[in-house]
């Protein structure tokens, strides 16, 4: 299944066979290793200085004591009675260094580790930055949106740079893309509109033959299929821009208006259309109403067919709903359907740019769009865009 443009990527399940460790995110990760790091530093420190203890407490049973008059046997005695004391006192010196440290060794590893936390998350800050910043990249915001990260020449800045200037690249790439589109389309507009004339000004003529006749007629609908391209191409790359001018708008009076326009005969219209105002380029919203009212009439069946056409305020959005009876659509090919010159079926007019156009539009508004194929034919057209504040 192939992913849509702009929908984040699904995460793949962990399979439980993987260890633990390489479950976890880096913040835990760099924690835990900080961690075990320092509880590791304390267990050396206490293996080293245990044996110290017995060093510091012999000293106070090394001594010579004189027994005058005292015979052998007694002299052993007092000798292991001095050796007992001393090793009860270094035992017992070394319990209490245990029982002392034990302690302050696990309240001190809980310790590093809530710092190891706190600084994990502090050095993973600049990550996260990028990582939103890069969530909230489109083609339609890398003219404008850059991480300047900013602080220290480090490895992060270095990164962050060269993530802009990766964003700069493709923003050239893109334009340059759209650019030619534009230009290239624009310079086919006059040879095309010569040619239109021309055909028309020779079947204008008295007496010309049947077949040239003929002929010239389906040369006027090849020619009138060429500039509805180059017009669809010119739409597309100029709604991938962003918009120089936004007002308030209504989507009721927009949509009301752009049914009536595209209203085609044998196709029922059922709309509940409610005020719903957002704030966009008018002139593009407006074409973007008048292809979804093309895709969903032009789509239709050709006889009894429903159009029916819904818009609202749902929350914090506006809410556009198109939905029409129709050919059969898979549910794979739903997808394929927002991309440039995709045609389900090529028998049916138009170029295969309105659902792109529609969905660039909507992008550089902030909204999305998605497709629903319905039972028994058709499909449910979605747009949600931004509500208006105030």
């Amino acid at each position: 299944m192939r992913m849509r443009e702009g929908e984040p990527a699904r995460r793949q399940p962990v399979s439980p066979s993987v260890p633990l460790l390489a479950r976890m995110n880096i913040r835990w990760r760099l924690t835990l290793t900080y961690s075990a790091l320092y509880f590791a530093v304390g267990v050396l420190l206490l293996i080293v200085m245990y044996p110290v203890i017995g060093q510091t407490v012999a000293p106070f049973y090394r001594r010579t004591v004189l027994l005058p008059g005292a015979t052998r046997e007694q002299a052993e005695a007092v000798v292991q009675e001095y050796r007992r004391q001393w090793q009860a006192a270094v035992g017992a010196g070394e319990s209490t260094f245990l029982t002392l440290s034990l302690p302050v060794l696990i309240g001190v590893g809980l310790a590093a580790m809530i710092a190891g936390y706190l600084v994990a998350d502090r050095a993973l800050r600049p990550v996260r930055k990028m990582t939103e910043i890069a969530r909230k990249l489109s083609e339609n915001t890398l003219a404008h949106q850059r991480i300047a990260l900013g602080g220290p020449k480090d490895e992060l800045q270095e990164l962050a740079d060269t993530f802009d200037t990766m964003l700069t690249r493709l923003n050239d790439a893109y334009d340059g893309g759209r650019r030619f589109v534009a230009n290239a389309s624009h310079e086919l507009r006059t040879p095309v509109t010569i040619n239109r004339t021309v055909i028309e000004v020779a079947l204008s003529l008295p007496g010309g033959p049947a077949d040239l006749r003929t002929l010239g007629h389906v040369l006027l609908e090849v020619n009138a299929r060429t500039e509805r391209l180059i017009e669809g191409l010119l739409a597309l790359a100029r709604s991938e821009r962003e918009p120089a001018t936004r007002e308030s708008v209504d989507m009721r009076e927009i949509l009301a208006t752009a049914l009536r326009d595209a209203a085609a005969p044998g196709v029922e219209i059922s709309a509940d259309l409610r005020p719903a105002w957002t704030t966009g380029n008018r002139a593009l919203l407006e074409r973007c109403a008048a292809e979804l009212a093309a895709n969903a009439f032009g789509h239709n069946l050709a006889e009894n067919g429903r159009v029916r056409a819904l818009v609202r305020v749902l929350g914090g959005s506006v809410s556009i709903e198109l939905t029409n009876t129709g050919p059969h659509v898979p549910r794979y090919a739903v997808d394929d359907l927002f991309e440039p010159f995709q045609r389900l079926y090529p028998d049916r007019p138009g170029a295969g740019l309105g659902l792109a156009i529609v969905r660039a539009i909507v992008r550089t508004h902030g909204g999305t769009v998605t497709a629903t194929p319905r039972d028994g034919g058709g499909l449910t057209v979605a747009v949600r865009l931004p509500r208006a504040v105030g």
